[in-house]
């Protein structure tokens, strides 16, 4: 079984875009080609600020959803390593 994970990538003006992929560096290298999703297209991504390993494609989705919901501030928090991620 694969691992799937949860990344989160900052965007050139500053803005934070969560995704969830199977390979984190395909997926960035998508993103930055403009041919990942349309946030960013429109907001093309600057650096990868971390990426959380889940066991299936359901846990990431779950996790993704609640990394979502949190503030910029806390998700910077997060990819600090401040606090765990989401289970």
């Amino acid at each position: 079984m694969r691992a799937w994970f949860v990344y989160l990538l900052e965007c050139r003006d500053g803005s934070l875009y969560t995704g969830i992929a199977v390979d984190v560096a395909r997926r960035y290298a998508q993103h930055a080609a403009g041919k990942g999703a349309r946030y960013t297209r429109s907001h093309p991504p600057l650096r990868l600020l971390a990426h959380f390993p889940y066991a299936d494609r359901a846990a990431a989705s779950r996790a993704e959803h609640a990394i979502k919901r949190l503030s910029p501030e806390r998700k910077r928090a997060l990819c600090r390593g401040e606090c765990a991620p989401p289970a």
